[in-house]
């Protein structure tokens, strides 16, 4: 959310920077200025009629003290506790027209991010490895997973819907591996510490880290409470979290915390996402999926540091892919293509030869001051006798679904198997090689005929 002082100061800034973003300033602002103005004249008249009030209680107890006759001073009192209340509740309905018009402005872009409409307008930064050249026509991870038998689409439908999958075998344990060599690499390389949190959060949280009230129908609302209402924010509701970036931002929600070092944690999760805009798009395979696992990391930092910390965030997801010898490159995103809440975006797309193009595999995201000023998180500078907002970053370091599917595509051989890539061998139990396995997918045995066993 964006300061009120600095919009009310810097109108006509707001106003081009939301032009940048390709939104209707008209249409997010409304009659900001005026409503603006109407409050602090609510509020200028509040403290005067305060401050006489006072002065009169004081004249009415001399008075009464004397014994002299305060019955008109008591009635010009009466008059004023009314009239009082009366712009209380004005001056509070103005300040939540303001709130809810600040609540639905998206951040204002850095001065480095390219102007554009979409991602056609997006920048290349650099461009690492080298695209793999098969002497066989690549598949695509599906075909290959499937005729593997370590990835089950029809009984993931068959218990779920579509947008899910089953990992079997091998399949499962290089899902599990990916994690952990993820977490081992950020842990013990890069200097975060590890959470597990929760994966339902309340609205107050998704608030905090601007997926509400904007991009509610994107969620998944546990139906405990009844319906969300937007601008109803509980603490006692439940939603399955879209990345850990909510639960592990909202940690520090309406705290006051030492970021000086820099805080960097991660945290290995589900993430659970309804893809209602994504309808008609990428319904093979598992590139949008209703749950996925991720790999998140978040950090805390100052103002003065967040540029360079961002910077080092996305060195760090690169660096999965560079030690899994991935291709990948590396996206500025432009106006056009950024996320709400984001100041700056990163985009790391990996290479996918069984489909012949980019797949995005990593958002890493500077959000300046944006997400704490919602969620209240604040730090204390040195030698300063108020506090600040802290600077909040995030980045998946992979989306762990996308990376399996890489790595299907990028290290398949020509009779179908996938070569395990060498970082992962020792997480794979010293497995070089995946090739066909599981009577879930073969047909053979009672799992896959559907005869009951003891």
């Amino acid at each position: 959310m964006l300061d009120l002082a600095y919009v009310r100061g810097n109108l006509p800034e707001v106003e081009a920077a939301l032009r940048r973003r390709n939104a209707d300033p008209a249409a997010l602002l409304g009659n900001f200025a005026d409503i603006d103005a109407a409050r602090r004249e609510a509020i200028t008249s509040l403290e005067t009629f305060k401050a006489r009030r006072n002065r009169l209680s004081e004249e009415i107890g001399k008075l009464k003290r004397t014994g002299g006759d305060a019955d008109a001073l008591t009635e010009e009192v009466r008059t004023l506790r009314e009239e009082t209340e009366a712009l209380e509740e004005s001056a509070a309905a103005h300040d939540l027209k303001l709130r809810t018009i600040l609540e639905a402005i998206p951040n204002l872009p850095d001065a480095s991010v390219p102007e554009g409409r979409d991602e056609h307008g997006n920048s290349t930064e650099k461009t690492w490895g080298e695209v793999p050249k098969f002497d066989f026509k690549a598949k695509p991870h599906w075909e290959l997973g499937e005729a593997l038998g370590i990835l089950d689409f029809n009984r993931a439908a068959k218990i779920s819907g579509s947008r899910f999958v089953v990992q079997i075998g091998a399949g499962a344990r290089l899902e599990r591996a990916l994690a952990n060599f993820m977490i081992d690499l950020h842990t013990g390389k890069h200097g975060y510490t590890e959470v597990l949190p929760p994966y339902m959060v309340n609205s107050k949280s998704l608030f905090g880290t601007g997926q509400l009230p904007k991009f509610a129908e994107d969620l998944f609302h546990c139906d405990d409470k009844g319906a969300y209402v937007p601008g109803e924010l509980q603490e006692n509701d439940h939603w399955l979290i879209p990345t850990a970036e909510v639960p592990v931002t909202n940690l520090f929600r309406d705290e006051t915390i030492d970021c000086d070092p820099t805080i960097s944690l991660c945290a290995y999760t589900p993430c659970f996402r309804s893809e209602a805009g994504s309808y008609g798009r990428d319904v093979r395979g598992m590139i949008r999926q209703h749950q996925f696992q991720k790999v998140e990391l978040v950090k805390f930092t100052t103002p003065d540091k967040s540029a360079e910390e961002h910077e080092t965030l996305t060195r760090h997801a690169e660096t999965v892919l560079e030690t899994l010898g991935l291709p990948y490159r590396r996206m500025l995103l432009c106006t056009g293509d950024m996320g709400f809440a984001s100041q700056k975006t990163y985009d790391l797309e990996v290479w996918l030869p069984g489909q012949e193009l980019y797949r995005e595999i990593s958002s890493c995201s500077n959000f300046g001051s944006f997400q704490a000023r919602r969620a209240n998180i604040r730090f204390k500078p040195a030698g300063a006798k108020k506090t600040e907002f802290v600077h909040t970053l995030n980045g998946s370091g992979l989306a762990v679904g996308r990376t399996y599917l890489a790595i299907l595509e990028n290290y398949q051989q020509a009779d179908g198997s996938i070569r395990v890539p060498e970082a992962l061998v020792p997480y794979m139990g010293g497995q070089t090689t995946i090739g066909q396995q599981h009577p879930l997918a073969s047909g053979k045995g009672s799992l896959a005929t559907g005869k009951a066993g003891l």
